[in-house]
């Protein structure tokens, strides 16, 4: 059965898409499956997986208002064999368009539904907002939200107003939505801060944290300019083996729930 997560935090500049496409990249190399959804105008996770935003035929616009084409939509990261519904920039005018549509929250569930029910795994990338483009990604995770959380002053303002936005989706949207996680990113194991976040990020979500902490790490910067993923541009650096076993610890999580070997 396939299983659907949300990558959101309201926050910018958090690595939410640096999350996305590298779990992406180590589940599909562990053998799964794997479906990117960019559900940001910005286009990052597009971008990150080397495809050109603007060249794109057909986007997530297309899937939400167009019902597009699944085969004429999905592109393929050959270094890793990830597939992604690439964004487009004109994703920003889809909000005010989805505006009178009829079951506007539902679209992206509804489209993954009936196109994409033979991946293992579908990860969104959301924007940085709690707008309709994030309801439908969280209507649409029905295996829960990661949250990243970066190591830095104020990591926890904004996180109360988004587990807001998660409690009515799950009231009034999507019953089943919860958190399956925090992941801690931008460690930096040298200053006082990065260690007090970790601790408070804990205490005020206990259970909740996955233990893998992502660290602040140039190479998980420069490997999206290449159009690359950690696990093809540096495997072995401090965030590429940090994303692989985070990785790991999800799956891990997902087959104990199933009650599967690991």
């Amino acid at each position: 059965m396939t299983k659907i997560y949300a990558i959101a935090n309201q926050k910018g500049g958090v690595g939410k898409t640096t999350t996305v496409v590298n779990l992406a990249a180590f589940m599909a190399g562990s053998g799964r499956k794997v479906l990117v959804v960019d559900m940001d105008s910005q286009a990052n996770a597009t971008s990150a997986l080397g495809f050109n935003k603007y060249e794109v035929a057909k986007s997530t616009y297309d899937v939400l208002l167009q019902d597009g084409k699944f085969s004429e939509t999905v592109l393929v990261h050959e270094d890793t064999g990830v597939e992604i519904l690439p964004a487009h920039p004109e994703l920003a005018g889809a909000e005010v368009e989805l505006v009178n549509t009829i079951g506007r929250e539902y679209r992206l569930r509804d489209y993954l539904a009936h196109n994409a029910s033979h991946f293992d795994y579908i990860l969104i990338d959301c924007p940085p907002s709690l707008s309709l483009l994030t309801v439908n990604a969280l209507v649409a995770a029905k295996d829960g939200i990661i949250i990243p959380v970066q190591c830095e002053y104020l990591a926890l303002e904004g996180l109360t107003q988004l587990t807001q936005t998660i409690d009515l989706v799950k009231k009034y949207l999507n019953a089943d939505l919860e958190v399956r996680g925090l992941v801690m990113t931008m460690y930096d194991g040298r200053t006082n801060l990065s260690r007090q976040v970790v601790e408070e990020v804990r205490k005020h979500f206990p259970g909740r944290v996955f233990r893998t902490i992502v660290p602040r790490n140039i190479r998980l910067s420069e490997a999206p300019s290449f159009g690359q993923t950690i696990s093809v541009y540096a495997p072995n650096s401090p965030g590429g083996v940090a994303y692989k076993v985070l990785t790991a610890e999800l799956l891990k999580g997902d087959m104990a729930q199933q009650g599967v070997a690991a």
